[in-house]
């Protein structure tokens, strides 16, 4: 997995968030309904891996258990719509995401599986990253549509704050990844590498 392959997989979260996310209020009745159902659902996919063995019954296992903290997430903005409960399904999303791709790692070894676990992690802080952004810029634009011309300038200053302090977060988590990599060298190569992720991530 690269650079491009694991943005997009931090986008992939974005476009996840599923109907119910958009969908309108509902009935107290209907969200109760909602949680037993996806309680019920996760009993079901979770007994069904049972049936399989080793990582491929423990990646089953995390897949249900994201797919349900997923859906209750989506639940939420069904029932009561915000700015916060977009936000946590993206957050839901994005965890979800790397729990499976992190327990797929445990498929390889050595520096390849280490390059794995630090692609997984890189693109939840990218998802992470992103939908914070998105959830302050949001809020920020909202309350200052109800204010001045001054409050407008203090959001966008805010935005600008928040974007730069995304983008810092994900050029760390690029490095990382780009710095493990590194280590299946060694010697001249290996300090050639690091040199040029430093480089290129400005650390």
């Amino acid at each position: 997995m690269n650079i491009q392959r694991y943005n997009t997989l931090a986008i992939a979260i974005f476009c996840s968030l599923g109907a119910s996310a958009m969908a309108q209020s509902m009935s107290k009745a209907d969200y109760k309904l909602g949680k037993d159902r996806i309680s019920t659902e996760y009993k079901t996919a979770k007994a069904a891996c049972g049936s399989m063995s080793g990582n491929a019954k423990d990646i089953c296992v995390v897949e249900a258990k994201g797919k349900e903290k997923v859906e209750r997430a989506e639940l939420e903005v069904s029932y009561a719509p915000s700015v916060k409960t977009r936000y946590e399904v993206r957050i839901a999303n994005a965890e979800s995401t790397y729990s499976t791709a992190k327990e797929k790692c445990d498929d390889l070894a050595g520096n390849p599986k280490d390059v794995c676990v630090k692609e997984a992690k890189a693109a939840q802080v990218i998802a992470k990253a992103d939908a914070k952004v998105q959830m302050k810029t949001t809020d920020a634009n909202a309350k200052a549509n109800e204010k001045s011309s001054e409050a407008r300038t203090e959001a966008a200053t805010e935005n600008m704050s928040t974007a730069k302090d995304a983008s810092r977060d994900k050029m760390d988590a690029q490095y990382k990844v780009a710095k493990e990599k590194c280590d299946a060298m060694s010697g001249a190569a290996n300090d050639t590498c690091v040199a040029q992720a430093k480089a290129r991530y400005k650390k």
